[in-house]
């Protein structure tokens, strides 16, 4: 990932993106074991078939994790203020996905400098499967 000045960034800057996958099913296992989230939604065919998928899909908070990468990727885990997401499609195994940044807002706060950001994540065919904000303090 390309580093960062986030104090030369301004309103309305794109930051890097972070692309990620193709996501595999040996991704899948591994998460569901290193989460404890079992459900076989995700890993197993036959049961996602009989729920009306096509195939299995990959979790929502792996989605997620992958977006707090970027975030990561430019600042230290403890100048993260506040994440969060909406999930607005399935993200489907194969898929590679693309984490984007973009800053909506810089303020002083308790006496730091914060970004606001908005966040997406889209797959490789263009659909967003993730929606968010992020504010982030500046060291």
């Amino acid at each position: 990932m390309a580093e960062v000045d986030l104090k030369s960034v301004n309103i309305g800057d794109a930051l890097p993106p972070l692309e990620t996958g193709p996501i595999s099913r040996h991704t899948l296992a591994l998460y569901c074991g290193g989460s404890g989230d079992h459900n076989p939604i995700h890993v197993d065919t036959d049961f996602a078939k009989e729920a009306g998928f096509d195939d299995v899909f990959v979790h929502g908070m792996l989605s997620m994790a992958l977006l707090g990468r970027l975030l990561t990727g430019w600042t230290a885990q403890e100048n993260i203020v506040s994440f969060g997401v909406r999930f607005s499609a399935i993200t489907h195994v194969n898929d590679v996905v693309t984490a984007s940044a973009k800053v909506i807002d810089k303020q002083v706060d308790d006496g730091a400098e914060h970004l606001s950001l908005d966040l997406a994540m889209h797959s490789q065919s263009g659909a967003q499967t993730l929606k968010g904000t992020a504010v982030i303090r500046i060291q």
